[in-house]
């Protein structure tokens, strides 16, 4: 591995990262017996999340973390290139699923919009199957890497919207972090998705964007899993 503070950098948050998430998921696993029976939908719904959440990003970062072992990912291009279609995948139910924890939450109906957004997020996946997506490259076609990202950041802002508004509607501060969250994340994706192939270094917004994924995730345990936390703190 190259002794460049960069990659040294994103080699230690990836790690970080990994060992971060499937803690909170297993976590999420042990403890499920102390969630209250009210919210055991929204925590089931919430660990699947955040278990694709981390099964994709060990292909896409853990793909990464090895490729820097093994020569870096110039010369791993097709291994890299694997860990990004893994990630593409889960991400997109990522968000599809917290559409559908918004909707529970707040015990609103499947209306055709709801529909409309769980629509495009298997849009994105169709898309995503086209070989003009170029998988094994280190970095995705420009116009076919835009696609695909479209209809993601459609159904991300519009769960962000949408947990925001309802969020100020009923005075539910978790779901107001959780919007938050998500426009941080987006607010940091964006340029990525836009400028990476010309300025690589822009992938380095990556870190604050998996840090807003990180604050949800944590946040996410300690309201719907964290009594356990407060059983140990009283015996």
């Amino acid at each position: 591995m190259a002794d460049d503070p960069q990659i040294l950098m994103e080699f230690a948050f990836n790690i970080l990262y990994l060992v971060f998430i499937w803690f909170i998921v297993a976590s999420m696993t042990l403890n499920f017996s102390k969630v209250s029976m009210e919210d055991q939908r929204t925590a089931k719904l919430f660990r699947l999340a955040l278990f694709l959440l981390a099964l994709g990003d060990t292909g896409h970062v853990g793909f990464r973390v090895l490729a820097y072992l093994t020569g870096g990912l110039e010369t791993n291009t097709t291994l890299v290139g694997l860990g990004a279609l893994s990630t593409a995948i889960t991400i997109t139910f990522f968000y599809m699923i917290l559409l559908e924890i918004w909707r529970v939450n707040f015990s609103r109906e499947k209306t055709l919009f709801y529909y409309l957004l769980q629509g495009i997020g298997v849009l994105r996946l169709l898309i995503m199957t086209f070989p003009q997506n170029e998988w094994g490259n280190l970095y995705p076609p420009a116009g076919w890497g835009l696609l695909r990202n479209i209809p993601l950041t459609i159904i991300g802002l519009f769960v962000a919207f949408l947990m925001l508004r309802d969020g100020f509607d009923k005075k539910d501060s978790r779901f107001k972090t959780f919007g938050y969250c998500i426009s941080v994340s987006y607010a940091f994706y964006i340029p990525v998705i836009l400028f990476v192939r010309d300025f690589p270094i822009i992938g380095m917004l990556m870190i604050p964007k998996t840090v807003a994924y990180m604050v949800m995730a944590w946040l996410a345990y300690k309201h719907y899993f964290g009594r356990l936390i407060t059983n140990l703190h009283k015996e």
